[in-house]
């Protein structure tokens, strides 16, 4: 009899084990992915040698792009950091989300910011019971109210701008920890916190918003990268322990065994500045040539996507956050409208098309590109002839408020093809057979302006019409 109660009691824990053990397997299985995107500042297309670049290699970097999705034809809406950044989080294009300037301390624009009725990837994810954490620069806005932790997030360390722009001080959260700020540090503290996040919250869902400081000036890296021996190459220094920090987070995914349940994004917020290299694109950061706006976007998560694709569809940051909530299935509970579309299906290989993408520069829509075609629509800014004798950054270190090396790039190193002033206001270039825009094709394809103008009208009105 005591025998056989015996076998039973032990019948019974066995289920409930098992059953328990089933549970916390489906549990497992059911999880959303985690979410990390890596935004690099002033990051141009060609400043890794994925894309060609040859003073220097960014290996890490590389690997990720050979494991993923490559974008080649990328866009952000604008050649500068505030809005580009909100578009990313919102999905919206900025004459939609307002933040069209940069706020900037310094500069005594310090009243704008992301406004309270825009609904950010961090709520989303936020309501979604994710753990979110924003590292590294914000800019979009630094008054109270338009903290990263009052926008959806959890934790914030960083700095609230750009690290040219006076006082450059660390923030946690809500308070300053830090002034003045040794910058050559930033990259690898970010890292640090990045891998911190990353290792406390590996049974949880996460979102982590990984925002350098680097390559925007001044450039600065931490004694392991920087080569004083060799002045002339600060950038490399900075690439290289930027490529560094991605393997680091990369490497803490794959030993936490959550890699392949994690979307990893790297891309940049808009084209470089001097002592970066558009990869031979014309223009530069500020100017809505391709070198301002065309951007490295690499996109892995090995559950859904192939490795070593590459899609030359053109697409754009909108498209980031319907995406992003499409493949995590986390919806929003935001009625906002969406400038992006879900490329899910484009990343596979499925969909060939895509909506016309657009840029700007202040209030102005600069250019429309559908398809191989790009319209401006208003003329873009050109290269004005700089006296280097005379120029002077009056961002540049100073060894008290702004703490990095003193060889920082100059207008000599000009990134990218220099644009003349144009002739006309409006251009037609044809990308996929002219990247340079270089022929104008205007004068010889009415019917296509007519057509890209259109593109243009019909989306300028929908942004006055609804917002």
């Amino acid at each position: 009899m005591k025998k056989n109660v015996f076998i039973i009691v032990i019948g019974i824990i066995s289920i409930i084990f098992f059953n328990v053990g089933c549970s916390n397997s489906n549990t497992s299985d059911e999880l959303k992915p985690n979410v990390v995107i890596i935004l690099a500042d002033d990051l141009g297309y060609g400043d890794l040698s994925y894309f060609g670049q040859k003073n220097y290699s960014t290996p890490n970097i590389d690997k990720l792009a050979n494991e993923s999705v490559v974008c080649t034809d990328f866009y952000v809406p604008t050649p500068y950091c505030a809005p580009s950044r909100a578009t990313l989080l919102t999905g919206r294009f900025p004459l939609r989300h307002g933040l069209i300037k940069n706020p900037t301390p310094d500069g005594g624009i310090n009243d704008i910011g992301i406004l309270p009725d825009e609904f950010t990837l961090g709520e989303a994810f936020q309501q979604a019971d994710y753990k979110t954490m924003c590292i590294g620069k914000w800019h979009m806005g630094h008054k109270e109210e338009f903290f990263p932790v009052k926008h959806g997030f959890d934790k914030y360390f960083g700095i609230l701008y750009s690290n040219d722009m006076r006082p450059v001080q660390l923030i946690e959260n809500m308070d300053t920890v830090e002034y003045p700020v040794d910058q050559n540090l930033l990259t690898k503290r970010y890292t640090e916190k990045a891998i911190e996040f990353i290792e406390q919250n590996q049974k949880n869902q996460f979102f982590l918003h990984l925002c350098h400081a680097m390559p925007h000036k001044p450039l600065a890296a931490s004694e392991l990268f920087y080569t004083p021996e060799t002045p002339n190459d600060l950038y490399a220094d900075v690439m290289r322990e930027l490529d560094w920090s991605v393997g680091e987070v990369l490497k803490k995914l794959k030993e936490l065994e959550i890699l392949d349940n994690t979307i990893v994004i790297f891309m940049s917020d808009n084209g470089p500045w001097y002592g970066g290299s558009t990869g031979g694109l014309k223009g530069m950061k500020a100017t809505t040539w391709e070198g301002g706006i065309r951007v490295p976007f690499i996109i892995h998560y090995p559950k859904i996507f192939k490795k070593n694709i590459q899609v030359d569809i053109p697409c754009w940051s909108p498209d980031i956050f319907p995406t992003l909530l499409s493949l995590t299935h986390v919806e929003s509970n935001s009625d906002n409208i969406i400038d992006g579309e879900d490329i899910t299906e484009i990343l596979k290989g499925n969909q060939t098309e895509h909506k016309p993408v657009f840029s700007m520069h202040n209030s102005t829509i600069m250019s429309v590109r559908k398809g191989d075609w790009k319209l401006f629509v208003n003329k873009p800014r050109f290269y004005r002839k700089v006296n280097l004798e005379t120029w002077k950054d009056k961002r540049g270190p100073d060894g008290t408020t702004i703490i990095a090396p003193y060889e920082q790039a100059t207008p000599a190193l000009y990134p990218g093809i220099k644009p003349e002033e144009p002739k006309n206001k409006i251009q037609l270039f044809n990308l996929k057979n002219d990247p340079t825009e270089s022929n104008d094709l205007a004068n010889e394809k009415p019917d296509l302006v007519k057509e890209l103008m259109l593109e243009y009208i019909s989306y300028k009105e929908n942004l006055e019409l609804k917002k």
